[in-house]
């Protein structure tokens, strides 16, 4: 494998994560201190990502990024955009960092994003990775606060008109969990009965007979899934996602 870089050009990753009460992203702590009054002091977050290797293709390269944060596969991320002005790079502490990683200023950035049920991947808390709310992010360097909500955009049309919500989600996952997370990705409150009479004429999700035990309920409440081999059989059928609503 050739481990030389290819300096300039970059892959980024969005995940976002859907926690209890907001879709939240995962960044990656920047730090640089030269000590050196001339130089800024960097201590910020970016998405996590890094220069492609000579020897990978994009696909390949985010594959390596998602690696370093978790051993799972994840399949369901997608190439999103290009990003490349030449005035993408601005603040000092950009240019700074950029120069100490022995990159070039003028970078191509190809960014992936997925879509993940946040308690599905475990952070450790001496990690220098952190979730954040996507409506609450921290200092974020380069140019990567206006990706994430380019990213976040985009996400919410997609919701209506495909199944990305069901990545969001449990793979067994209750009605209130799904309703929750139509709530939270699109800023809407929905009435309970007439989503769930929806939710229940779709064939693409399917009844189980397991049940979980939910915190303030007294009785454990019934598990669903979502087929994909049914909602693509179905989906010009006017079964798309947007009907549930």
């Amino acid at each position: 494998m050739d481990f030389r870089k290819i300096s300039n050009l970059s892959v980024d990753c969005v995940i976002f994560g859907l926690g209890a009460d907001s879709l939240n992203v995962l960044l990656r702590k920047r730090t640089l201190n030269l000590f050196n009054d001339n130089y800024p002091e960097i201590d910020d977050w970016v998405l996590p990502g890094k220069n492609v290797l000579k020897s990978k293709n994009l696909e390949e390269s985010a594959d390596l990024i998602l690696a370093t944060i978790s051993g799972l596969q994840f399949t369901n991320k997608k190439q999103f955009r290009t990003y490349g002005s030449q005035k993408r790079l601005k603040a000092d502490k950009d240019l700074l960092w950029i120069r100490s990683q022995g990159a070039e200023v003028r970078t191509i950035t190809v960014v992936y994003y997925l879509t993940i049920p946040q308690a599905s991947l475990t952070i450790e808390d001496n990690s220098n990775l952190k979730w954040f709310p996507v409506k609450s992010l921290p200092d974020v360097g380069f140019d990567h606060r206006f990706i994430i909500q380019d990213a976040y955009e985009d996400l919410q049309s997609k919701i209506m008109t495909e199944p990305i919500m069901f990545d969001l989600v449990p793979v067994k996952f209750t009605l209130n969990e799904l309703q929750t997370a139509f709530e939270i990705l699109l800023n809407i409150e929905l009435d309970n009965r007439n989503f769930r009479k929806k939710t229940l004429s779709k064939p693409y999700i399917v009844p189980l007979e397991d049940k979980r035990k939910v915190a303030g309920s007294k009785k454990p409440s019934k598990l669903f899934m979502f087929s994909k081999d049914v909602y693509d059989k179905v989906a010009e059928k006017d079964h798309l996602i947007s009907t549930i609503l």
